[in-house]
C-alpha cells in the first residue's frame, strides 16, 4: 500500500512539474491562471498523500520479516524457568499514527509554499482561502493577510542596501507608550580627607522618550498586480513596490518628520540644544575655519568618534570636495580608500550622500533650510515590530481593488546632545 501511495505521489509531483515550466513559458494571462488553478489543487492532493504515506508502516519484506525501522519499539520478554530453558521473545510494535492528527506545524507558517499561493491568490484576485485564516472559525468581513515571511525578509534586506539612513539607525521593539528613561545626571568623583567624606549622591534618570503607535501604508494598484501571474514575479513585484514607497517615507521621517501622525525627525526635534544648530553663509561653506569654529567645536567630545555627515552630493561636490585648509592640506576629499571604490571624507569624518528630496543641496536651499547633518545615526531610534500586513478595499470612486501594505512605527532621538544641523544663512552682500 506504501509503495503503491509513493508511486502516485511521483506522478502528482511530475505533473506539477510539467504545469509548472507551462505557465512559466506562457505568455497568456488566462491560460496561466488556469494552470495555477490546476497547481494548487495538485498541490492539496500530494500533501495529503504525503501525510497518508507518513502514517502507514514500511511493506513487508519478502519471506513475511520486516525490517526494524525507526520509529519502533522493541520489547523483550524474558521467559521464567532455568538457564537452559530461558528464552528471549522480541516484539516489534508498529506504532501508526492517528490519522486524524494534524502534522506538525512548521516552524515558520507564513514562509510555506502553500502560505505564499494563498497569499498571491489573496492579492491578485481577492480570493480568501484556508491558508490565510488564523482559525477555522473565523468569519469577519474585514480580512487582512500578513505578508509571507519570504517576502518580509526580502524587504528588510533591500532597505539595509538601498537606505543610508535607515542601515545606521537604532532598530527597537518595545511597547508603544513605555517610556524609556535617559540618564542625564552623572555622579561626580570628591576628593576627600581623613576626617570628611563625600556627600552621596542619587543618579536619577529624569529625562524620557516615549514612542506611539504611526502606521505607515504603502498602495498598490490591483491593475498592476493582476499582470504579474507567477509567484516568483508577483513577490518580487510586491517587493520592489514597497521598498521604492516605504523607503523614502521612513528616511524622511527620520531628518524631518514632524512628530504628528508620524516619526519625530532631528532637524525637528527641539530638544536638539540651540548651541548646535549652526548656519553658514555663502563665504562660509567654502572655507574650512567657518566650519571648524562652527561645526566640528560644537560637537561635544563624547559624540565625536561615531559622528558622520550627511548632505546631498550637490553640497560635497560643490563646496566640500577640494576643501583646503590654511596651508594647502585637503580637508574634504574622495581619494581615501579609492581602491575599493570612493569615499567621501571630511576632516577625516565619513560624509553620507543622500537624495536631494531628502536634504537639499545648498545651491538650491533657502534661506534657514537644513542643509547637513552632523551626528551618530545610533542615537536615533526606530520602534516596530517590521510586521507588514496587507490589507485589500474596494475604490468606489474608481471601481478599483486596492491592496494596501501597512507598517507600524515611530522613531525619534534618545539622545539629542550628539547633534549638529547645519543650515544655509543669509547671503553675503557682494558674493
Amino acid at each position: 500500500m506504501k509503495d503503491f501511495l509513493k508511486k502516485l505521489l511521483k506522478q502528482k509531483e511530475e505533473k506539477r512539474s510539467t504545469l509548472k515550466q507551462r505557465g512559466d513559458s506562457s505568455e497568456d494571462v488566462n491560460v496561466v491562471r488556469s494552470i495555477i488553478g490546476e497547481i494548487e489543487e495538485i498541490d492539496k492532493e500530494i500533501a495529503e498523500l504525503r501525510q497518508q504515506i507518513e502514517a502507514l508502516p514500511d511493506d513487508p519484506i519478502a519471506g513475511g520479516a520486516t525490517p526494524p525501522t525507526e520509529g519502533r519499539s522493541q520489547q523483550v520478554t524474558v521467559g521464567a524457568g532455568g538457564s537452559s530453558g530461558q528464552m528471549a521473545q522480541v516484539m516489534a510494535t508498529f506504532g501508526m499514527a492517528n490519522p486524524n492528527q494534524r502534522a506538525q506545524a512548521p516552524s515558520d507558517p507564513y514562509g510555506t509554499i502553500e502560505y505564499r499561493q494563498a497569499f498571491m491568490a489573496f492579492a491578485v484576485r481577492g480570493e480568501i482561502k484556508p491558508e490565510l485564516r488564523a482559525d477555522a472559525q473565523t468569519t469577519t468581513a474585514d480580512v487582512s493577510a500578513v505578508i509571507p515571511t519570504t517576502i518580509l525578509n526580502e524587504v528588510i534586506r533591500k532597505l539595509e542596501v538601498r537606505g543610508r539612513v535607515w542601515s545606521r539607525v537604532r532598530k527597537l521593539n518595545i511597547k508603544g507608550g513605555v517610556d524609556v528613561p535617559i540618564l542625564s545626571v552623572k555622579p561626580v568623583a570628591t576628593w576627600i580627607t581623613e576626617a570628611a567624606s563625600s556627600d552621596r549622591q542619587k543618579v536619577q534618570a529624569n529625562t524620557k522618550v516615549s514612542f506611539n503607535y504611526y502606521g505607515l501604508e504603502c498602495k498598490i494598484a490591483v491593475s498592476l498586480l493582476a499582470d504579474t501571474v507567477t509567484l516568483e514575479g508577483f513577490e518580487s513585484l510586491v517587493i520592489d513596490l514597497i521598498v521604492e514607497a516605504m523607503i523614502k517615507a521612513i528616511e524622511a521621517a527620520v531628518v524631518s518628520g514632524t512628530g504628528t501622525g508620524q516619526p519625530l525627525g532631528i532637524t525637528k526635534d527641539s530638544r536638539v540644544p540651540a548651541a548646535q544648530i549652526v548656519t553658514l553663509d555663502t563665504t562660509e561653506i567654502t572655507a574650512y575655519q567657518p566650519w571648524k569654529k562652527k561645526v566640528f567645536a560644537k560637537m561635544p567630545l563624547a559624540y565625536k568618534a561615531g559622528a558622520v555627515f550627511f548632505m546631498a552630493s550637490g553640497t560635497f561636490e560643490t563646496y566640500i570636495d577640494g576643501m583646503v585648509d590654511d596651508v594647502g592640506q585637503p580637508i574634504g576629499r574622495v581619494n581615501y580608500g579609492i581602491t575599493n571604490g570612493i569615499q567621501e571624507r571630511f576632516a577625516g569624518k565619513e560624509v553620507i550622500l543622500v537624495e536631494d528630496d531628502l536634504i537639499q543641496p545648498y545651491d538650491t536651499a533657502a534661506v534657514d533650510d537644513v542643509i547637513a547633518i552632523f551626528c551618530d545615526l545610533s542615537n536615533y531610534g526606530v520602534n516596530s515590530n517590521m510586521q507588514l500586513t496587507m490589507f485589500r478595499y474596494l475604490d468606489h470612486d474608481t471601481n478599483q481593488w486596492v491592496d494596501k501594505a501597512i507598517l507600524i512605527a515611530d522613531g525619534k532621538l534618545l539622545d539629542p546632545n550628539g547633534v549638529i544641523i547645519i543650515k544655509k544663512g543669509e547671503a553675503v552682500s557682494g558674493t
